[in-house]
């Protein structure tokens, strides 16, 4: 089976498509080790690298190491196998470092790279690699606020608002609908406990209440992080989509706004693009530090949609 595949694939696909799934099946594949999640629990001559830095860059002292290890004699006879995890993630450095990786393989090597955004890699890198694109689940927008801030997003496009009007009005909305999620959150959890309370009232202690009330809040927070995470990841899928379109690519991860993402592409040079996808990783940096809320996605939105 080895000497069926090619030495380097690039496997790319949305968040949830399941990169990492089959990057793991080929390496457990390739070097006859057990069926197991390589990223979880490691595994004897597959190495990775992905985003670990402040900036959530893939550093060339990364790649060095990577390179290291591929150079070291395989155990028992396997294969070794390299995966670099979101690979548009990749420094310039770095990522000159693995072309010649690429270019040059060790012998009885396999290179895997998975990307959400495979247009933001070098043209010498996507060329040396067989490219495995994963198909939408159909399940990516499954929250009503979701489906809302595609909506407006795509009004504010369409609206043909001035640069800072634009903007300001965007941040607005986001606020509003962060607003009103988490209010929704905590009815949802405050119904939850009521019921709890009603009935363990007369059979537990006040010290239990007290646990429970403790729990409520933090439920509350986690799961509205856990859901403002995934608003932020429909931004990052927008202007993912804005790239494809410049790029002339057909598959879109938001296909229901397609016209307003490829009107936006054409406003900008790819550069332009870039940058802004970069300001969105920036953004989800900054809130995943507690850098105060609404100040964050004020600042990050006025560069971002500022034409």
């Amino acid at each position: 089976q080895q000497q069926r595949l090619a030495h380097a694939y690039l496997i790319s696909g949305a968040s949830g498509t399941g990169k990492r799934r089959l990057a793991s099946r080929l390496a457990n594949l390739s070097n006859g080790t057990l069926s197991q999640d390589i990223f979880a629990v490691g595994s004897p001559g597959i190495f990775v690298a992905e985003p670990e830095s402040k900036s959530r860059r893939i550093v060339i002292d990364q790649i060095r190491a990577l390179e290291h290890s591929l150079q070291m004699r395989a155990t028992d006879g396997r294969r070794k196998v390299a995966i670099v995890a979101d690979a548009d993630r990749l420094q310039p450095q770095a990522a000159n470092a693995f072309l010649k990786t690429l270019e040059e393989p060790p012998s009885d090597s396999l290179l895997l790279l998975l990307s959400a955004l495979p247009e933001a890699l070098p043209d010498t890198i996507l060329s040396r690699c067989i490219h495995i694109p994963l198909a939408p689940t159909g399940q990516e927008i499954a929250s009503a606020e979701e489906s809302e801030f595609v909506e407006l997003l795509r009004t504010n496009v369409n609206n043909n608002w001035s640069g800072i009007q634009s903007a300001y009005c965007l941040a607005r909305g986001l606020q509003r609908l962060l607003a009103n999620l988490r209010e929704s959150i905590q009815a949802e959890n405050a119904a939850i406990f009521k019921k709890e309370e009603n009935r363990y009232r007369t059979t537990t202690d006040g010290a239990w209440l007290d646990e429970r009330e403790d729990h409520l809040k933090a439920l509350n927070e986690s799961t509205y992080l856990q859901r403002r995470e995934r608003l932020l990841e429909v931004l990052f899928r927008w202007w993912s989509d804005v790239l494809r379109a410049s790029t002339g690519a057909e598959r879109f991860e938001l296909p229901q706004a397609v016209e307003e993402t490829t009107a936006t592409a054409a406003r900008l040079t790819t550069a332009e693009i870039l940058k802004r996808v970069q300001r969105v990783e920036d953004l989800r940096d900054q809130l995943g530090r507690n850098i105060q809320e609404a100040l964050a996605l004020e600042a990050a939105l006025l560069s971002v949609f500022r034409f």
